[in-house]
């Protein structure tokens, strides 16, 4: 049995290695053609064609994150297609490779894919995205969400707070910060604002070129409005720099456990975390689709081919990766518009094709 899951995973992971390779090169090369556009833009900033080469490789982990399982299905399937064709895999079935005993190998082997995507997904994809962003940002001047920057909130023992950061520098500060204060009732009590911020040692915010203003009730008819200029301003928050970058940046592209403490950021100071949640159990569920795959790539070594047919199961492979990337992307999106449970969304297409699978499996293999 050593000696056939010694074949079996040299020519899966072999296999599984020149898809991606494809995959990848194919995305490297549309992604550095569209960044050409930058480079005419920015060139008088200094951002050349080797800046853009660097950017565009810094961007492969997360292209890889979310290729994983579709190469890992189309690799499985053209090995067990091409030992079903050449009869290999009728002769390892002879010697004693029953179906249980194919699928236990297949599933070990899906472990090792497992953990793979769950390590590029969580620590080397949004530590690579964050130094694109970070390298292009020293040309571009800042990283932004748009016109209206990013809004947090924050719950303190006498006061609510709302703030907005315009965008990232590349030094990691923010730019364009602005902080509303209102008290228990609701009313505005103070706004600060401030051209740059950086992250204090001590769970502050210090606020450089600062304008504060003051709105005091003296009683039921009249009001008072202080505003003063302050070369800097520390405000104590519990903001940390990652729950920033998480709301600067595209959710997706962040950690699990940054997901999570953002999200119970959220909770805490009443604002909606479906569309962070359903994003933390897709980084649970989707490196386990993995799995999937390679069971439902598993009956593909039970056909019948004919001369040039693999090529047709190949493609079919292909078309069923695509749509469970498609799937995942369109329940996630429709989850949050229904307000779906996020981790029955998340968990959705991982069962559907599961459920698929197991069917296959059951059909041809242990029917037939």
């Amino acid at each position: 049995m050593k000696t056939i899951r010694r074949l079996l995973y040299g020519e899966v992971i072999l296999a599984f290695l020149l898809v991606t390779l494809g995959f990848v090169a194919l995305f490297y090369f549309f992604d550095f053609v569209e960044e050409l556009q930058a480079v005419g833009k920015y060139r008088s900033t200094g951002y050349t064609v080797a800046q853009a080469l660097l950017y565009v490789a810094l961007l492969l982990p997360s292209h890889l994150y979310e290729l994983l399982p579709i190469t890992v299905l189309i690799g499985t399937i053209f090995v067990m297609a091409r030992l079903a064709q050449s009869s290999e895999f009728t002769i390892l079935r002879t010697s004693g490779l029953g179906p249980w005993r194919a699928l236990r190998a297949l599933l070990v082997l899906g472990l090792g894919f497992v953990v793979l995507t769950f390590a590029v997904g969580d620590y080397v994809a949004p530590m690579a995205d964050k130094t694109a962003q970070l390298l292009k940002s020293r040309y571009q001047g800042k990283v932004t969400v748009g016109k209206t920057g990013a809004w947090l909130k924050e719950r303190q023992a006498y006061s609510h707070y709302a703030v907005n950061v315009g965008a990232l520098a590349p030094d990691g500060s923010m730019r364009d910060v602005r902080i509303f204060e209102f008290d228990n009732q609701g009313i505005l009590v103070s706004m600060t604002e401030g051209q740059t911020a950086r992250f204090g040692r001590d769970d502050s915010w210090l606020l450089a070129n600062a304008e504060h203003t003051e709105f005091t009730n003296a009683d039921t008819n009249a009001s008072k409005v202080d505003r003063k200029a302050l070369e800097s301003f520390r405000w104590p928050t519990q903001i940390s720099g990652e729950m920033v970058a998480t709301a600067v940046l595209r959710p997706e592209r962040m950690g699990t456990l940054d997901l999570f403490h953002y999200m119970r950021h959220l909770d805490a100071n009443g604002q909606a975390a479906q569309k962070y949640e359903i994003q933390f159990w897709k980084k649970v569920f989707y490196p386990l689709s993995c799995l999937v795959m390679v069971v439902l790539a598993l009956p593909f070594a039970y056909l019948h081919f004919r001369s040039g047919s693999v090529a047709t199961y190949v493609f079919g492979g292909v078309m069923a990766g695509i749509s469970f990337v498609l799937l995942n992307n369109v329940l996630g999106d429709l989850g949050a518009l229904r307000g779906w449970w996020p981790w029955i969304t998340a968990a959705l297409p991982g069962l559907i094709y599961s459920i698929l699978s197991l069917t296959a499996f059951s059909w041809l293999v242990i029917r037939r």
